[in-house]
């Protein structure tokens, strides 16, 4: 039987190296979160991490509120899923999260908190449970999901997969390393002329897009765009410039569209424009997905599917935001996207039984897409879980962003940066400037001590220099 016996916040407050502005917000800093929970199972304790950043303006994309309201009600849906999770005592993780999950979902809908944003606070729980669990079974998360010691329940989520293991439909072997699809922020410069020599971040980083390009290799991107044609195709237009004389042929890219359209015929026209530019005719061929142009008020609604059914020859589009409940993937499937999104602040449990029945349907010939998107996660333990389940689910391209907003880990204690450099030197490599910085080769990320660890993090991890409080 699995209990919850201890819990404690850690806080870190991080500075960007530069602002990273994603649809309404603009990133300049940001509180990161380290949740440690003991877990009682089978009679002993045992510990597990779960981390993340509180990222206004994501969970909730609300103009009218206050970044500092968002904030504290991030914290508060997380103290929300402790209390529940003390009331939980379940045979498996899976079980444990079905419950918890439950109550959370109650709890958030009597306090009218949206579904993504109340169920933040149930996967930072869920994640630090997964890492004590396999601490506690001397397993890493691959072996678990592969032989199912996590009690998966496929058919409780989605009953079509009824019957079945996660280990009939995921890959047979994660993937050792994956690409680093690097992301294009709205105000990022792209070209050192658009880069003024005030905001030049002196850390030994690039910061244009051609910079980054050099530095490490890229050939998968995710480029931003906020509706306003005029803007979107000039930088979409450079971009290509770009592509063109760093990468030649050899990239690929998703377009994020940030939820900038509230009018669902809207985006068609906008799409088509974009695509009939002469200017941007090499991106197109290169295209991977468009990721949630819609509004989360209207993305999922019946105009969605009649618009569909009338664009035919449509790009796949995938939802990202509007992936916030158990029911949201089969609804948005019925309604014509291809797929979603994988992001651990979204759920493990659920993002497992999303590439499940995404993989049924590509069994059957239907699109069946999941990708991997990032909520500039960094170390030293949200990005590496991230990572642990995107290629366990089979995720080849890999949003990444957090090593270029964020000056590695720069900010956090001494003793953190030692753990990572002696654990997880594949991953990271160290600065002239003495922190560890993730090590994006030739466009890809190695994973060897990230899938070698329980949960993505190798254990032993001293967080006692951070600001910690008990959350009784």
């Amino acid at each position: 039987m699995i209990t919850l016996s201890k819990a404690r916040l850690a806080e870190q407050p991080l500075r960007a190296r530069m602002p990273f502005r994603y649809g309404i917000a603009t990133m300049t800093e940001v509180t990161h979160v380290i949740l440690e929970l003991t877990f009682t199972i089978d009679g002993k304790e045992w510990l597990g991490l779960a981390a993340d950043h509180l990222p206004p303006k994501w969970f909730t994309k609300d103009p009218r509120r206050a970044l500092d309201e968002e904030v504290s009600e991030m914290r508060r849906v997380i103290v929300a899923a402790v209390t529940h999770a003390r009331t939980v005592a379940a045979p498996t993780p899976f079980q444990f999260w079905r419950e918890l999950y439950a109550r959370q979902a109650a709890w958030g809908s009597a306090e009218n908190i949206p579904p993504l944003l109340a169920q933040f606070g149930a996967t930072l729980v869920e994640r630090a449970l997964i890492d004590a669990f396999c601490r506690a079974g001397g397993l890493n998360f691959a072996a678990a999901v592969r032989t199912n010691a996590l009690g998966v329940d496929l058919g409780a989520v989605h009953p079509s997969l009824a019957g079945s293991a996660p280990g009939d439909w995921l890959p047979a072997a994660p993937r050792t390393r994956v690409f680093a699809r690097h992301t294009v922020g709205l105000s990022d410069p792209l070209e050192a002329d658009e880069l003024p020599a005030a905001e030049r971040a002196h850390d030994g980083l690039p910061q244009t897009l051609e910079e980054c390009v050099r530095f490490y290799g890229l050939r998968h991107f995710k480029l931003k765009i906020n509706g306003e044609a005029a803007r979107d195709r000039a930088r979409l237009a450079k971009m290509a410039r770009i592509f063109a004389r760093e990468c030649g042929g050899d990239f690929a890219f998703s377009l994020d569209g940030n939820e900038s359209f509230h009018e669902v015929a809207a985006f068609a026209d906008y799409a088509r424009g974009l695509m009939a530019d002469e200017a941007l005719a090499s991106l197109w061929p290169k295209l991977l997905f468009i990721e949630q142009p819609w509004h989360r008020d209207v993305a999922l609604s019946d105009a969605i599917g009649e618009l569909t059914r009338a664009w035919p020859e449509r790009p796949p589009i995938i939802i990202d935001e509007s992936d916030a409940e158990i029911g949201s993937l089969p609804r948005a499937l019925a309604l014509g996207y291809a797929g979603t999104s994988h992001k651990n602040c979204k759920g493990v449990f659920k993002g497992i039984a999303n590439a499940c029945l995404l993989a049924q349907r590509r069994k059957r010939g239907e699109p069946g897409m999941l990708s991997g998107e990032d909520l500039s996660n960094v170390g030293p333990v949200a990005l590496l879980q991230d990572l642990a389940v995107q290629t366990v689910l089979g995720v080849e391209s890999v949003e990444r962003n957090g090593h270029h907003y964020f000056a590695g880990l720069a900010q956090f204690p001494a003793a953190v940066q030692a753990h990572i450099r002696a654990h997880h030197s594949d991953l990271y490599t160290q600065t002239e400037g003495g922190w560890p910085r993730v090590d994006v080769r030739e466009g890809q990320i190695e994973l060897g001590s990230v899938l070698a660890a329980p949960f993505g993090c190798a254990p032993g991890m001293d967080l006692s220099s951070l600001k910690t409080t008990a959350l009784e």
